[in-house]
């Protein structure tokens, strides 16, 4: 706040900020600008302008060579595209399974141990969601070798993080006037869970797993990239030999795939919360 006179009678006059506190503000978008500017060089060092220039020229063949699509390679796909739905149901399923007993531990009012077991499940949380369900693939894949059941073990891996760490937040938000009439009957721990929590989280199952298994459905098409079964592996196969057509076929099915999908996700969520 600044005090100015005129003809001798004083005026107050608000300010948003101090002048120290502008000039910090200044400062603090000069270093971000400059950061920015030396990120932007460490990231382009290595770029070729003269094919970034020619890039239109490119992508305009490259794309009239993928159209029009080969529809006739629509047979060869349905079983990949099957083995693709079955890694993420059945991923998301064993995500699902193990990813309830994890939530309990990690919430506060259900762990058994704030100290010792808490951060434990609260790791397996984080482990699980630190790695992508890509990089969990490959590392399946030089382990068990390629095929459908890395994929499987890839994406279930994959979804316990995501699972558990929303139901934790559910489990953790339970009405604690239901628990306590529950408690006050002289239930057991377990008797508290199954009729004091569990109805008040099951909405929030249901809603999760259903969420989950449509982000699997995306992550599934790809997995194939690296050896884990799946309408991927075609798309990889394709793309080895330079078969445009039949890439763009494959994108048309993995597009109506995923919008399904997500229909159906949505109905479901809708019917269930």
């Amino acid at each position: 706040m600044n005090i100015t006179e005129n003809s001798g009678v004083s005026h107050l006059r608000w300010q948003h900020r101090t002048g120290v506190q502008r000039l910090a503000l200044w400062v603090g978008w000069l270093l971000l600008v400059a950061f920015t500017v030396y990120c932007w060089q460490v990231m382009t060092e290595s770029t070729i302008w003269a094919f970034v220039a020619d890039a239109p020229r490119q992508a305009a063949d490259l794309g009239s060579r993928m159209v029009p699509p080969k529809w006739s390679y629509i047979n060869v796909l349905w079983v990949p595209l099957w083995h693709t739905l079955n890694i993420a149901t059945l991923g998301t399923m064993i995500g699902v399974a193990i990813a309830i007993p994890v939530a309990f531990l990690a919430a506060r009012n259900t762990t058994p141990s704030r100290f010792f077991v808490r951060p434990i499940a609260l790791f397996i949380i984080v482990a699980s969601r630190s790695i992508n369900s890509l990089i969990w693939a490959l590392l399946l894949v030089s382990i068990i070798g390629p095929g459908v059941l890395a994929g499987v073990v890839a994406i279930g891996i994959r979804s316990i993080g995501f699972v558990a760490k929303l139901l934790y937040e559910a489990i953790e938000e339970t009405d604690t006037a239901q628990i306590e009439a529950v408690t006050a009957t002289g239930a057991s721990r377990s008797q508290v869970v199954n009729y004091g929590i569990l109805p008040q989280i099951m909405p929030s199952i249901y809603g999760i797993s259903v969420f989950r298994w449509d982000i699997n459905i995306r992550e599934s098409t790809i997995l194939g990239l690296v050896g884990a079964g799946g309408i991927g592996r075609q798309l990889q196969a394709s793309l080895n030999v330079l078969a445009w057509p039949q890439v763009t076929l494959i994108f048309i099915v993995i597009l109506a795939t995923v919008v399904v999908s997500e229909w159906i996700s949505a109905k479901v969520r809708h019917a269930i919360i």
